[in-house]
């Protein structure tokens, strides 16, 4: 899956303040970096435009500056997702260097509340504008991560700040378990900073490799920024949150597949789409119409068994229902008994009944005969009725009283 990263400028920290106290708001580069791998892991090309002429990628991950990211440790509260921002903003309110209102906060992956977490906190106005120029050249950014997070063990990556004079632009990005730091090496503060025992892992720009090595006094291995822009889209995080969540990805994906089907290299699979779908169609209409032929068929064949057995039938109009009729009226006629004679039903109910109980009471209807069974205990309700299921017969209990019935066919037991 083809992976395209937009490394962010800097925020410019000089000049008139922006936000709602006056001053310029937070602007945009005219042309944005970017990173392009076709796999997520190796550089296959990288440059710097416009962005409506950045290349198109299945994922659009966006990486913020280390400088702009201030990294905090605190317990997570226990609030609703709702109240969760306003919750961090004023935990952090004294340890921030602006207004809380202006802050963007995103938490770890994986942040439990009542545990301990680190919470990256950065200027939402400046992420907005970033976001938001991108967006307008229709270019969505899936995911945002930090150029450098806390980990352990430590990381060092040394590059060259160009707006700094010469002689003194080299710069170190440091990322311990304790935090991440940008500071510019010189002296024996950041030196006595330095892990003594500790294996740290150091890298750094090509244009930068000279002088690290000599303020390290030992080798580092070549990391160039579109490949640490590459590893860093690799993160866990995503400081998309909060109100700068991406919403509606769900109908985005789905108007970016339909995109892809609708260029030429995708002709001949829509046109097998179309064939599969005629294909379709066709197949279910004729499964459709030999149904209802078979239907019409079993129709003419009842019709057809019903006037054999009783030519006196002329009219048919429910070849079933009318065949049960001719059949009850032959065996009344023969003056055999039915199910809903009592002589059969008292037969069911006697081959059920047990051997100790005596007949107190019955009540009879046509189709449904009431005996009493007094003192009888649920035990042997539930074996009468079980013992009558198999037959067809239906037993309902009320107080003392047992009503046996043909069940209704098609019923379950």
């Amino acid at each position: 899956m083809s992976v395209l990263v937009i490394p962010f400028a800097p925020r410019p920290h000089l000049g008139p303040r922006s936000g709602p106290q006056g001053g310029e708001p937070p602007r945009a580069p005219a042309e944005f970096d970017y990173v392009l791998s076709k796999d997520g892991h190796t550089v296959h090309s990288q440059g710097r435009c416009a962005p409506p002429l950045l290349p198109k990628a299945d994922t659009v991950v966006g990486v913020v500056p280390a400088v702009d990211i201030g990294w905090h440790r605190i317990t997570l509260p226990k609030a609703p997702a709702a109240r969760l921002r306003a919750a961090l903003a004023g935990l952090l309110e004294d340890a921030l260097l602006e207004d809380p209102a202006d802050a963007h906060f995103a938490l770890a992956p994986g942040a439990q509340a009542g545990q301990e977490v680190w919470v990256a906190a950065m200027h939402r106005a400046w992420l907005r504008t970033q976001l938001a120029t991108l967006e307008s050249a229709r270019v969505i950014v899936d995911r945002l991560v930090p150029q450098a997070e806390p980990v352990d063990p430590p990381r060092g990556h040394f590059d060259i700040d160009l707006d700094a004079e010469p002689g003194r632009n080299l710069r170190l990005l440091w990322a311990r378990p304790d935090g991440v730091l940008v500071v510019r090496p010189g002296g024996t503060l950041v030196r006595s900073w330095l892990p003594q025992h500790e294996v740290v892992e150091w890298t750094a720009e090509p244009a930068a490799v000279e002088a690290a090595e000599q303020w390290l006094g030992q080798p580092v291995e070549v990391c160039p920024a579109a490949q640490l822009a590459l590893q860093a889209a690799q993160s866990g995080w995503n400081l998309r949150q909060f109100d700068l969540a991406l919403k509606h990805r769900g109908v985005r994906a789905l108007r970016d597949v339909w995109r892809q089907l609708a260029t030429p290299a995708w002709r001949p699979a829509r046109w097998g789409l179309v064939a599969l779908a005629a294909v379709h169609l066709v197949g279910l209409n004729a499964w459709a119409w030999h149904q209802r032929d078979e239907v019409r068929q079993r129709r003419q064949e009842q019709v057809r068994l019903l006037q054999d057995a009783f030519p006196h039938v002329r009219a048919v109009l429910d070849a079933p229902l009318q065949m049960r009729r001719e059949v009850e009226q032959l065996r009344l006629q023969a003056g055999k008994a039915g199910d809903a004679d009592l002589e059969i039903m008292l037969q069911a109910a006697a081959s059920a009944w047990p051997g100790h109980r005596v007949l107190e009471g019955l009540q009879f209807e046509p189709g449904q005969l009431t005996l009493s069974v007094a003192g009888w205990g649920e035990d042997e309700i539930e074996q009468f009725r079980a013992s009558l299921q198999p037959s067809g017969w239906q037993v309902e209990r009320d107080g003392s009283r047992v009503t046996l019935r043909r069940a209704a066919q098609g019923a379950g037991a």
